[in-house]
């Protein structure tokens, strides 16, 4: 019998506006996200992800430390990384800060690895960017030797070994859920599967469709190895609102600020309306109404055979009140339809 598709959301804090339209001060986005999650909870959906940035448009450095907090006001919502940048920053420290959160959250803590979008944290930490790669694969094959909670011996090229060394603290039940988050590296899947971790899918632009190859490079990588897969996530933008003109018109003019000030640093145009719309009505940006944000996820669903659907609920500015309703919606009413749908 198959499991029921598990319901998730994401932020990176973007910094958001208050009523008179000012932006508020990081501090502030910080204890908003709390709340945030703190409905999510109270709502019943299964994951809160909270990604790592270095930048002035996002609040969020540290989400294990923000994950504590939630973990103080929540109850059965499970809280992870949406993404550690695991490139720049140390396999045990990260092994030990999520275990420690798994322990305040009495076994809820999971952690989504990834190398990130963005770039900022390698000068911020003294990493050379032009190690991107070396550094990933080679703290990944650390982190994955951390996972059985054994003695560790390990030798790499850019650290000291590791002899007989354990790692405190231990998590208490089982192992920490870790997901390697992708973006479309059929490299970085197939690493997925050798370390025998389920996948995370980062679905931010184009027809999720698209990555069904993926999915299949993914089940077609754990045949060879003789495992039986792990899970399979998604994660992708979106808003939910009343009507799909009243989504699409709350989400414009802040989605296309978040997506232009990202897109001068990066080369891009800037977005125009149609390429909006088309990503509403064909891509991957969940934006409408109950029934057509659940439709849509029901569809990626069922096409890509997924266990778990995370929305990437915050986008540049938009404020925090809407965003609060936003996730109403999404658990009162998205979650119900799309599981209706799948019944």
């Amino acid at each position: 019998m198959t499991a029921p598709l598990e319901f998730g959301m994401d932020t990176f804090g973007d910094v958001t506006k208050d009523a008179t339209g000012n932006m508020l001060p990081h501090a502030q986005v910080i204890r908003n996200v709390v709340d945030e999650a703190v409905l999510a909870d109270e709502l019943g959906l299964d994951f809160i992800g909270l990604g790592e940035h270095h930048r002035s448009d996002f609040a969020i450095s540290s989400p294990e430390t923000v994950l504590a907090a939630v973990a103080s006001r929540t109850k059965r919502i499970h809280l992870g990384s949406a993404v550690t940048v695991l490139s720049s920053d140390d396999p045990i420290r990260v092994f030990q800060r999520f275990a420690t959160l798994d322990a305040l959250s009495n076994g809820r803590a999971e952690v989504i690895l990834g190398r990130g979008s963005f770039t900022e944290s390698f000068p911020l930490f003294g990493f050379d960017l032009r190690k991107y790669q070396e550094l990933f694969e080679e703290k990944l094959d650390l982190f994955a030797a951390l996972l059985a909670q054994n003695p560790v011996t390990w030798q790499g090229k850019l650290r000291p070994p590791l002899k007989e060394q354990l790692v405190y603290p231990p998590v208490e039940n089982g192992q920490l859920k870790t997901w390697i988050g992708v973006g479309g590296s059929p490299k970085s899947v197939v690493r997925a599967a050798h370390y025998d971790l389920p996948l995370m899918l980062a679905i931010i632009g184009g027809d999720p469709e698209r990555f069904a190859p993926y999915v299949d490079l993914y089940h077609r990588a754990f045949k060879e190895f003789g495992r039986p897969a792990q899970s399979i996530g998604v994660h992708s933008p979106g808003y939910v609102a009343e009507t799909d003109e009243q989504a699409r018109e709350e989400l414009w003019p802040d989605y296309k600020a978040m997506r232009d000030r990202i897109g001068r640093e990066r080369g891009w145009p800037p977005m125009g309306r149609d390429e909006f719309v088309s990503e509403a009505e064909h891509g991957s940006l969940y934006v409408g109404s109950p029934e057509t944000v659940a439709r849509k996820i029901a569809k990626t669903a069922k096409a890509l055979g997924i266990a778990r659907f995370q929305l990437k609920y915050s986008a540049g500015p938009l404020p925090h009140e809407k965003l609060m309703k936003g996730i109403e919606l999404y658990g009162r009413k998205v979650v119900p339809m799309v599981r209706e749908m799948l019944a």
